[in-house]
């Protein structure tokens, strides 16, 4: 991918840097004590700290609203896409869906949006401003994006960095859960303070972060239980859990995982069938949630979805995307046999399934040699001609990445670590709450892959700007 820095007038990241390096030399202790304070505050994946890294990523006011204007033009186009698909069954073959998914997203789930809480993936330079995916589907990390700054915030460096930086953060929970009262008003609830369930597996390694946002919500006086979708249980009228009516389910449960555990979320799926509880996300979300969902934005046979404006948004910022099959197509204007393509153009191409996770399959055709590329293709290929509970792969035109120095702490897993200052890939992912940019997750990789759950990590966001 092509290297590059977004750039201010000043430079923040450097003034951070020369803050911390007398910080480090009077106090080493003080990585060990942040390590602590993270594992306290329950910033775990598993039994791996998020944050191995002693700085924010900052972003310029001007860089958000660059990312604000796209970002939310692409969330908009996901809730057409979902109306359209459910009005045009060749449209919706596009995306691919299993027949258990297909079933799920044509139960009738009313009005508001289908993707309450969505994310998207970014790289964001000077000159660019690429998406690679678009997670509709209840993504995670909010919790624990909020939960960092705070920790950021307390640091005395902050302190002292802010006495030359206005610095802006997010109330990332505040907004979610604003967001998630508003669906169920639209819904049809009646009170602004339902008895809420965070509903996923008692056994994913995200639970601490549902621990947090319960802690959160609750002192916004929203109550809140946890629970397994195994603990759920629906008599025909109400959904209860733990002993308690629930009115609101905030889905993190996967769809992928209802589909492949149907018994186990039977009463989830019963009570959501019969309008008995309101669910965000709704099945709805799986529609723009698959990565298909770019071929559909790119193909020009659904140009006819989008205004001219969405065009050359979609045009300047989503990848060339399609999915991978044995068909005539077109790139840059030009038929091609797109399997003799992806082929030739192994160097600029990505191939990954449409439907998984944490960096599942991916294959970045620059590092795969020529016989694992070939491979892939001929695996992609084979789902596709199966279809059904095969699933599709996509393929995606390579795009140009961020990457920064960052203090990171080795051996974050022990006591204490030493201090190296790394190159690091940048994923900056914003997060939209009712189609409105509300906050990032952001997350550094050495590899050219950005995702906790394969090993990357996390940082706050920040926005800021000289002080005047």
């Amino acid at each position: 991918m092509t290297r590059g820095a977004a750039v201010m007038a000043s430079d923040p990241a450097g003034d951070w840097h020369d803050l911390l390096r007398p910080l480090l030399a009077k106090s080493p202790d003080f990585p060990a004590k942040f390590l602590d304070r993270l594992r306290t505050a329950k910033l775990t994946f598993g039994d791996r700290v998020h944050c191995p890294f002693l700085r924010p990523f900052f972003l310029s006011p001007e860089d958000e609203q660059r990312v604000r204007v796209v970002a939310e033009t692409i969330a908009d186009l996901g809730e057409r896409v979902v109306n359209a698909a459910l009005e045009d069954a060749s449209l919706l073959a596009q995306l691919h869906l299993r027949p258990a998914e297909e079933r799920l997203v044509r139960m009738p789930a009313g009005p508001g949006r289908a993707s309450t809480a969505s994310r998207l993936d970014a790289f964001l330079l000077p000159d660019s401003l690429k998406f690679a995916e678009y997670n509709g589907e209840s993504p995670a990390g909010a919790g624990y994006s909020e939960s960092l700054a705070d920790i950021f915030r307390d640091l005395s460096i902050y302190r002292e960095f802010s006495k030359t930086w206005d610095i802006h953060t997010y109330p990332l929970s505040a907004k979610l859960l604003d967001a998630l009262i508003t669906a169920y008003v639209d819904w049809g609830g009646g009170s602004k303070r339902p008895q809420m369930a965070i509903v996923d597996w008692r056994e994913v390694p995200t639970w601490s972060e549902f621990e947090i946002l319960k802690k959160r919500f609750e002192k916004m006086r929203v109550p809140v239980v946890l629970a397994d979708p195994r603990d759920l249980i629906f008599d025909g009228k109400k959904l209860t859990a733990h002993g308690k009516k629930i009115d609101f389910v905030y889905r993190r449960v996967l769809i992928n995982d209802i589909v492949a555990r149907p018994n186990e979320c039977e009463a989830l799926i019963k009570a959501y069938e019969a309008r008995a509880v309101c669910v965000a996300n709704d099945f709805r979300c799986k529609i723009p949630h698959v990565k298909a969902f770019f071929a559909v934005l790119t193909d020009e046979r659904n140009a006819k979805l989008f205004s001219a404006k969405e065009k050359e948004v979609i045009r300047g910022h989503v990848p060339w995307t399609r999915v991978v099959e044995d068909v005539r197509t077109v790139h840059e204007d030009k038929p091609i046999d797109l399997l003799a393509f992806i082929r030739k153009h192994r160097e600029n191409l990505v191939l990954k399934p449409s439907d998984e996770y944490g960096g599942t399959g991916v294959t970045l055709g620059w590092e795969a040699t020529e016989k694992d590329w070939d491979a892939t293709i001929e695996k992609a290929a084979a789902a596709a001609k199966a279809g059904g509970e095969s699933g599709c792969w996509i393929t995606q035109e390579r795009i140009p990445i961020r990457r920064e120095v960052f203090p990171y702490i080795t051996n974050a897993s022990g006591k204490d670590g030493n201090v190296e200052f790394k190159d690091m890939l940048v994923d900056f992912a914003p997060y939209l709450f009712q189609g409105k940019l509300c906050g990032s997750l952001t997350r550094l990789s050495a590899t050219g892959l950005a995702n906790v759950t394969s090993g990357g990590g996390q940082v706050p966001a920040f926005r800021v700007r000289p002080r005047k």
